[in-house]
C-alpha cells in the first residue's frame, strides 16, 4: 500500500475533504507515524471557516489536524535520538523554524509553524514529524488523551503556570468552558487557585465546569453578574481572568473584574481588534493584559508525566471517537456544539 487517507484543506478554493494521498516519506531528521488518534480542535475549525490564516503555510494544500498520537512507523535518516519503530508517542502541536536564537531556546517565536495549519497535521493515516517534536508516552496512557495533551491541555497548562504563573489562593476566572476552557479549570484547580470561577452562558458547560473543579460557575449574562464576582472574592475581584473564548465582550467583561494587580490572560485566540472600554480604575488597579499563545515545548513532557503519575485523569475530556473518513461531520459537531463537545477524536 501506497496511499492513505487525509483530511486535505485547500487554501485557494477553501475546500475540505478526505483524499488519497501518497503516504509521504520521511527525510533527514524525520519519522513516519502511524496515526492512531487525532483532535478536533476550534482551530481547526477556524482555518475552514477562514477566519484563521496560515501565516507560514509550506504549500497551496495542507492536512489538517495538530493533536496527534500515535507510533512511530518507519525511521528517515540522520537521526540524532535513539527513536525505534513501535514507540508510542505524541506529536507537540507546532515546530521552530530551527534557524534563529529563539529557535535554540526552543520557545515561542514568530516563526513558530503550527501542524495542519502551515505545514502537514495529523487528519490522516500517516503523518510526517521532526524527531524534536516527538514525545514518548507510557503504555498506560490511551492515545485519545495523549492526542489532545500538545494544545487543547498544554495551551492552558501554560497559561496557567507560565503567563499567569498562578500561586494557591489566588482567584481565577475562566471565560469559555469548551474544550481548552474546562482544562484551564482543572489545571488552576491542580495548582491550588481559590476560587475558581467558571462563566459560561451555556448550562451545560457550567454544570461541566462545576464537575470539574470550579468553586462557581456563572451566566455572563445574568444582570447582578459583577455582584457575584466580587461575593465569591470577598469583594476583592479577581487576581486573573482568563479568556478562553476569543470574543471581544468576554474582555471588556473579564478585565472590568479583576482586582488590584488584576491580569487578563488572552488565552482564546481571534483576529478581531483587542479593546478596552474601562477608563481610569484600569490605572488606578493597576490591571495588566498579558497575551498567549499555544504551550510550550516543556508543557507537553510535564503533562505527559502528570497524565502518568494519575494527578490528571482526561477520560473525562474524550466526547467522542469519529473515523476520520467522518471527519467533516465531526467539525459540523464542533462549530454547532452538537452536544456541547469537549473534544472529539478522529480515528483513522
Amino acid at each position: 500500500m501506497d496511499t492513505m487517507l487525509a483530511g486535505r484543506f485547500h487554501l485557494d478554493s477553501k475546500k475540505f475533504a478526505v483524499e488519497e494521498v501518497p503516504i509521504p516519506v520521511p527525510g533527514p531528521g524525520e519519522v513516519l507515524i502511524e496515526v492512531k488518534a487525532a483532535g478536533v480542535c476550534l482551530s481547526d475549525v477556524h482555518l475552514l471557516d477562514g477566519s484563521l490564516v496560515p501565516l507560514f503555510a509550506t504549500s497551496d494544500t495542507v492536512t489538517v489536524g495538530h493533536e496527534v498520537s500515535g507510533v512511530i512507523h518507519t525511521l528517515g535518516p540522520d537521526l540524532k535520538r535513539g527513536l525505534t519503530p513501535g514507540t508510542r508517542v505524541t506529536l507537540e502541536a507546532g515546530k521552530t523554524c530551527g534557524r534563529c536564537a529563539g529557535c535554540v531556546r526552543r520557545r515561542p517565536c514568530t516563526q513558530m509553524l503550527t501542524a495542519g495549519i502551515d505545514y502537514d497535521g495529523g487528519w490522516a493515516e500517516y503523518v510526517i514529524a521532526r524527531e524534536d517534536t516527538l514525545i514518548p508516552i507510557p503504555d498506560s496512557l490511551p492515545f485519545d488523551q495523549a492526542a489532545i495533551i500538545p494544545d487543547a491541555v498544554s495551551t492552558p497548562y501554560a497559561a496557567v503556570v507560565a503567563t499567569a504563573g498562578v500561586r494557591p489562593a489566588q482567584s481565577v476566572g475562566i471565560w469559555g468552558v469548551g474544550g481548552v476552557g474546562a482544562h484551564n479549570v482543572r489545571l488552576a484547580r491542580l495548582v491550588g487557585a481559590a476560587p475558581i470561577i467558571a462563566v459560561d452562558p451555556l448550562p451545560s458547560a457550567r454544570e461541566r465546569a462545576l464537575a470539574f473543579g470550579a468553586d462557581y460557575a456563572l451566566d455572563p449574562a445574568a444582570p447582578d453578574f459583577a455582584d457575584q464576582v466580587r461575593a465569591a472574592t470577598d469583594g476583592r475581584g479577581l487576581d486573573f481572568a482568563f479568556d478562553c473564548a476569543g470574543v471581544p465582550a468576554v474582555r471588556e467583561q473579564a478585565a472590568s473584574v479583576l482586582g488590584l494587580g488584576g491580569s487578563l490572560i488572552l488565552v482564546g485566540i481571534t483576529p478581531r481588534p483587542l479593546t478596552i472600554t474601562e477608563g481610569l480604575t484600569f490605572n488606578y488597579l493597576q490591571k495588566q493584559v498579558r497575551g498567549h499563545y499555544g504551550g510550550f515545548p516543556e508543557s507537553v513532557s510535564e503533562l505527559v508525566r502528570l497524565s502518568a503519575a494519575g494527578r490528571l485523569d482526561l477520560a473525562p475530556s474524550i466526547t467522542d471517537h469519529i473515523p476520520l473518513i467522518d471527519a467533516a461531520d465531526a467539525v459540523s459537531r464542533l462549530e454547532n456544539k452538537i452536544g456541547d463537545p469537549i473534544r472529539l477524536i478522529l480515528v483513522p
